[in-house]
């Protein structure tokens, strides 16, 4: 492609707005438009990148047996109702009626369809295993579209989806799955780490993000420095410090004037904030119902609200309003258990009080009196208090216990690359989607889901691959793969490049010619900003020294070569 004919042009400067490298970039390097708040075009440029990914994607899709296939964006609602989704998703899923008053979701992912797919073709158990995939166009209402490619409303995602009997299948192929997005991330150039995850909107048992270490990741992972033990912050799990046992003392009232936080609290009674209790009030809306829910954590803990959600059963959570909470007794800023209706396992009425064991890894703890400007010194659970359930809702930081080994955990920010997750019956049953096992007996369909964001993938692949002039593309992603360029006017110099840029497509390369009549200074900017893994440079300086100036873009390093070298030196660069 001649750049004198490319669609789109190179920028000098970034554009306001645009923080993160790989934003910056992809608008300077002529790969992306802005079109509205989360909405790209693609230009000429980056659409032959964006196509480099998809082609690793299909081909590693293909080798594990996927099958290719393309869904509709636009899903019945009754679809998404059946599986409850369209009820329990919120905003996100974006929802429009047809002119005759139906109901539709527009997708931000498949596995409604695949299920009803899978009950329509699916009959027996020698119909099982399956594999599915598609490169689509997916739709959210992303509240805070930001980040470039990286946090979006419309982009395209390659979704996989396995259909096996029962769960020792699903276990059989995920090791497969996860096996081939490694070879995509490393065809990539990228080398994120496998994590646990918590299971989110999607459902199912298990499932694991592969996620890239970087500064200005939008997601945060926890490791352990030790073991290799490695989830995201929203499934991370931790080990409590021991605590020295101490008698139990007797519940006291203090006044605490002035003390707005746990910190504050601590301080003022003489204890550390590990002997106080945590209380945040929420209302926790699901099926249209709203409910008052109590966290309760020890002081020096953060309350995971994705945790806490899971053990809710799922929904919505808000801040509770301060006359919502002190319509059941408690008082906002001074609250605890203490004195409340608590609601017990099974019943309806009452305060839901969701307490984390870090209750029960402690004495003698500072609480709120449920009074203002008044606290209660010497509580103890069970003696004081009751609560309707205990779970792990605790948030795992920096520095915390391993819960595997005696290694320390260490949180670092990330950008997500892909999930994969062990669905589970739950769409199949949703739809009805069942299949006669070899005992003649109808069972629900087992399914598993996969994902990757090809424009997420683009954007990772420039913050991992760029310098201060621009992008590095890794060769099996890149644009073009040579960017030529001559430099002067001389005819013999042009009609030289003119030669060589056919010379080089006959070969099979892929070549980015700059045949403007532009400066040497901009040409090599753009050379540099674009990013090709090879530039070759025509000059009279290049003619007199024999042949043309070869450099890698990820090297300094400079050679002139012959004609008859210049293809095999190009072949050997690129690997």
């Amino acid at each position: 492609m001649k750049i004198s004919h490319t669609f789109g042009h190179t920028l000098r400067e970034s554009p306001t707005g645009a923080q993160l490298t790989s934003h910056q970039l992809a608008l300077r390097a002529a790969l992306v438009r802005f079109l509205g708040a989360g909405l790209y075009s693609y230009l000429p440029m980056g659409w032959r990148a964006a196509r480099k990914i998809e082609k690793i994607l299909h081909e590693e899709m293909q080798a594990i047996g996927a099958q290719e296939m393309l869904m509709p964006v636009m899903h019945p609602a009754e679809l998404w109702q059946a599986t409850g989704r369209w009820y329990s998703v919120g905003p996100a899923l974006v929802r429009v009626k047809d002119r005759s008053g139906h109901d539709y979701a527009m997708a931000m992912t498949h596995e409604e369809v695949v299920a009803e797919l899978a009950r329509r073709e699916i009959n027996s158990y020698r119909d099982l295993p399956q594999v599915v995939y598609h490169i689509q166009t997916k739709i959210r209402d992303e509240p805070r579209a930001r980040g470039g490619l990286l946090r979006v409303r419309e982009f395209r995602m390659k979704d996989a989806y396995s259909l096996d009997v029962d769960a020792a299948g699903l276990d059989e192929f995920y090791p497969k799955i996860i096996a081939a997005y490694e070879r995509i991330f490393e065809r990539c150039g990228l080398e994120p780490i496998a994590v646990e995850a918590d299971t989110g909107m999607m459902g199912g048992a298990d499932s694991h993000e592969f996620m890239l270490p970087h500064p200005d990741g939008e997601d945060t992972f926890i490791r352990c420095t030790e073991c290799g033990y490695a989830a995201n912050v929203e499934r991370a799990e931790f080990k409590l410090a021991p605590v020295e046992a101490q008698a139990a003392e007797e519940v006291q009232p203090v006044a605490t004037p002035d003390c707005e936080t746990i910190a504050d609290v601590a301080a003022f009674v003489g204890v550390p904030t590990c002997q106080t209790l945590k209380v945040v009030f929420y209302a926790w809306t699901k099926n249209d119902e709203e409910h008052l829910v109590m966290a309760l954590i020890r002081g020096d803990l953060e309350v995971n609200e994705t945790k806490l959600l899971n053990v809710l059963g799922g929904g919505t959570l808000d801040t509770a309003t301060g006359d919502a909470v002190r319509a059941v007794g408690g008082e906002p800023g001074y609250g605890s258990p203490i004195g409340l209706s608590v609601r017990k396992s099974g019943e309806e009425t009452g305060v839901i009080v969701i307490a984390d064991p870090s209750i029960q890894a402690g004495h003698n703890f500072v609480a709120g009196a449920n009074r203002p400007g008044y606290h209660l010194t010497g509580v103890n659970y069970p003696r004081d208090f009751e609560v309707t359930l205990i779970e792990d809702i605790a948030q795992a930081q920096d520095g915390f216990l391993c819960p595997h080994c005696e290694g320390m955990l260490k949180a670092e920010s990330a950008i997500e690359l892909g999930h994969c997750f062990k669905l589970g019956t739950h769409y199949a049953e949703s739809v009805g989607a069942t299949f006669l096992d070899a005992d003649g007996k109808e069972r629900p369909i087992m399914m598993g889901s996969y994902g990757i964001g090809v424009g997420r993938l683009m954007a990772a692949i420039i913050e991992a691959h760029h310098d201060d002039h621009g992008i590095i593309w890794p060769p099996t992603v890149a644009p073009f793969q040579i960017h030529l360029l001559t430099l002067g006017d001389d005819a013999s110099i042009l009609d030289q490049g003119d030669a060589l840029y056919e010379q080089l497509q006959a070969a099979g390369f892929e070549v980015l010619y700059d045949d403007r009549d532009e400066r040497a200074g901009v040409k090599f900017a753009d050379a540099d900003l674009i990013g090709c893994p090879i530039r070759v440079t025509v000059s009279q300086r290049s003619i007199e020294a024999g042949g043309v100036e070869v450099k890698a873009r990820w090297s300094k390093d400079r050679a002139v070569l012959e004609a008859e070298d210049l293809i095999d030196e190009i072949r050997r660069m690129l690997g």
